[in-house]
């Protein structure tokens, strides 16, 4: 059932309040966060009315005509299709997006390259309105705890393109905006079971009930595990987690809805090596890098209230507090030198205050306006061994629009935020779509947004201390500096012009999405290592090493050119296609600055400039393609098949990607006996055989994605 008909089906919670109410409460208050009364959501014939409303571009409730820049919907009825089991993977049907497995390596998810640094710092990712951004995870997105099961979304709006706008810093290159299943929505138990190869099990539990005559309760918990990618030649890993969430929605009044929801997920990842030498294993563990777990959890609670005004208006206040611990402390052997090490560890929280006002100035405007304010900390004994460190974030956003007429469709948006740490920005956007006829239309627009670092970017002092030696010398006075931060360093800038095409053929229940894009980032910025000709400070005879440690500045100017499309029809009612191309180039040239740096720098090798050049100009592919089938079979049988065609790419400087198609099939079942209700599904990902996603550089694909499939049962009680 869709939400529009659940609210209309449900009778009222709040005595004295009509079914009515409710609705015009939801209609102006829900929309902003993607429960939309009367909006195409994920409906078994998508092109009988309208495409989806939208609200994550410019915090106001928009068709995809009048929106300032493109958007992707996933519904969950894509999301079962797909065949993902992580998150990460359903984003490979977005134009433009790249992803792979989570391994030994942090599963990324990345929008037009730059993608070197760890987490995917250049995407915002919220959930519920509640950003993932992690001060623990070098400001970026874990995606290994990520707080939600795929069970519990109901849809997921991607902005491809800059949205600092309305989402501040690091909303850089997009927002993926996830919007969790209403409690209302959910009723009864269901419980669903994973059962496959490469040592997939899988367990999740959901139940939903009323609260009293006021509200609503969903509780889920979810366990997975899996044996890893298959293993070669000298890597292992694997991967284990628990998630519990609940939200609960409580109508307080006619006008006042508060939502409280809270969740736990930890998870432990095998990282590490095996012992080799000339390409042959010696048996036991990489000194310099041994077998260990990363364990690494997220806890957060949210309460958001929401109150409707007159005319539509409405006023929202939500806070959130976050927080995420990591661990993979090991020690690592360097000639006869002992080292602890642990590179992502300890502790980083946030606190969050939000508020918002979305009201109608006039008869042809609109505008939702606010501030935020965010309370950051970070306890790291590797970064940083001088204590706890604070970073405070305050910002103001608004977003207007402005119809003057049914062709004419205007969006001003501007932000301004200061950074305790990184300093002030100032991010604009405009955009102007005309609507040729209801059918057609086309969008010019242009935005500037900024980027922050890190926390420890600009006061990370990482100094690595020996605590023994293998023989039982004395323990050398040294200590390695592998690490320090730039208090004055800038923060990177994207300017990006776009021209934007949007058919809806409601005539042939199809639709088309084009992009034309060109953003230039005047100052990329990428962690590199500083040479030390001090010879006091090179310990090589001891460690087999020399201090020269890493540290953040800009080093390039890049510009990414490309056009991107999607592509929907649904040409029977049982019959649902779904295509999407992106085609992109990448140039770059290095700055005066950075090769003329007063501090010599690893940029002075041209061998490790023209590996850093090449992997910022091949950190996307020039070409990818996505495709999924949607059918309804004979026999009440659901049938899918996923494709997706990725040319050749660099995931970082020292890795890369060759060409690799790949395909996943879902088969399911739906049964019903009596009162009870569920499906019987089996899943297979890469089809067509083994390929690699992600190789370091001179080797074999040593990430190898081979066939994995498996059964699910699902009961609803």
């Amino acid at each position: 059932m869709q939400p529009a008909a659940a609210l209309r089906s449900c009778p009222a919670r709040v005595p004295g309040q009509s079914v009515p109410a409710r609705a015009r409460l939801a209609g102006a208050l829900s929309m902003l966060f993607g429960v939309l009364p009367g909006a195409a959501l994920a409906s078994e014939d998508l092109f009988f009315s309208e495409l989806p409303i939208v609200a994550t571009v410019s915090r106001l409730p928009q068709r995809l005509a009048d929106a300032s820049a493109s958007v992707t919907v996933i519904d969950r009825d894509m999301i079962k299709a797909s065949g993902a089991r992580d998150l990460n993977d359903v984003f490979r049907l977005v134009p433009g997006f790249q992803t792979y497995p989570n391994n030994t390596d942090a599963a990324r998810v990345t929008y037009h390259g730059l993608t070197d640094e760890d987490f995917s710092p250049r995407l915002q990712v919220l959930i519920d309105g509640r950003s993932q951004y992690s001060p623990l995870f070098r400001n970026g997105v874990n995606w290994a705890t990520l707080p939600v099961a795929l069970e519990d979304i109901e849809r997921i709006e991607v902005v491809r393109g800059s949205n600092a706008v309305s989402y501040g810093s690091n909303a850089f290159l997009g927002v993926i905006n996830i919007i969790t299943v209403e409690p209302a929505l959910v009723r009864g138990t269901s419980i669903s079971t994973n059962i496959g190869n490469q040592g997939v099990r899988d367990l999740t539990l959901r139940h939903g009930t009323h609260l009293g005559e006021s509200g609503d309760l969903r509780i889920t918990y979810q366990s997975k595990k899996d044996d890893g990618l298959k293993d070669q030649f000298d890597w292992k890993d694997s991967f284990e987690s628990r998630l519990i969430d609940l939200r609960s929605d409580l109508w307080l009044t006619n006008r006042d809805q508060l939502q409280l929801s809270l969740g736990h997920v930890d998870a432990v990842t095998r990282r590490g090596r095996l012992a080799r030498s000339n390409g042959v294993l010696t048996g036991g563990e990489d000194p310099e890098n041994p077998l260990r777990d990363f364990t690494q959890s997220d806890s957060y609670v949210q309460a958001m209230w929401r109150h409707a005004l007159d005319d539509g208006a409405d006023i929202q206040l939500r806070y959130a507090y976050t927080e995420s611990r990591g661990s993979e402390m090991h020690t690592e052997r360097y000639g006869n030198v002992l080292f602890k090490v642990d590179a992502v560890g300890d502790l980083g929280t946030r606190h969050e205050l939000e508020a918002q006002h979305s009201f109608a100035p006039t008869e042809t405007t609109r505008l939702a306006w606010g501030g935020a304010y965010r309370l950051d900390s970070l306890t790291s004994d590797n970064y940083l061994p001088d204590g706890t460190v604070y970073r405070r974030v305050a910002r103001i956003f608004g977003n207007l629009e402005w119809k003057p007429a049914e062709w004419l469709t205007t969006n001003l948006g501007a932000a301004t935020e200061y950074d305790s740490i990184a300093g002030r920005n100032f991010s604009p956007r405009l955009s102007t779509s005309f609507h040729l006829n209801p059918e057609n239309t086309i969008r010019i627009g242009a935005s500037r947004a900024f980027r922050t670092g890190a926390t420890v970017d600009y006061v990370g002092n990482v100094r690595a201390t020996p605590y023994g030696t293998t023989d039982g010398s004395p323990v050398p006075p040294i200590a390695v500096q592998d690490m320090y931060g730039d208090p004055d360093m800038a923060q990177e800038k994207i300017t990006t012009v776009e021209l934007g095409y949007l058919g809806e053929w409601s005539a042939l229940r199809s639709s088309l999405d084009v992009r034309l894009f060109r953003e230039r980032v005047p100052n990329r910025t990428l962690s590199i290592r500083r040479r030390v000709s001090d010879p006091a400070l090179c310990d090589q005879p001891l460690t087999g090493r020399c201090a020269s440690p890493y540290f953040t500045l800009p080093i390039q100017r890049v510009k990414i050119e490309g056009v991107e499309y999607q592509w929907r029809w649904q040409p029977f009612n049982d019959t649902r296609l779904l295509l999407g191309q992106s085609f992109i180039r990448i140039k770059s040239d290095f700055l005066a600055s950075a090769m003329d740096y007063p501090v010599p720098t690893t940029l002075d090798d041209p061998r490790q400039a023209a590996r850093i050049d090449a992997h910022t100009e091949q950190s996307a592919p020039e070409r990818s393609t996505s495709l999924l089938l949607m059918q309804k079979l004979p026999g009440n049988i659901d049938f899918s098949l996923a494709g997706y065609w990725v040319d050749a790419m660099k995931w970082t400087r020292n890795s890369s990607v060759d060409f690799y198609r790949r395909f996943d099939m879902r088969l399911g079942y739906p049964f019903e006996f009596g009162p009870t209700r569920g499906e019987i599904a089996y899943t297979a990902q890469s089809i067509n055989g083994a390929h690699g996603e992600f190789k370091s550089s001179g080797e074999p694909a040593d990430r190898v994605v081979d066939l994995r499939h498996w059964i699910t049962l699902r009961i609803d009680l």
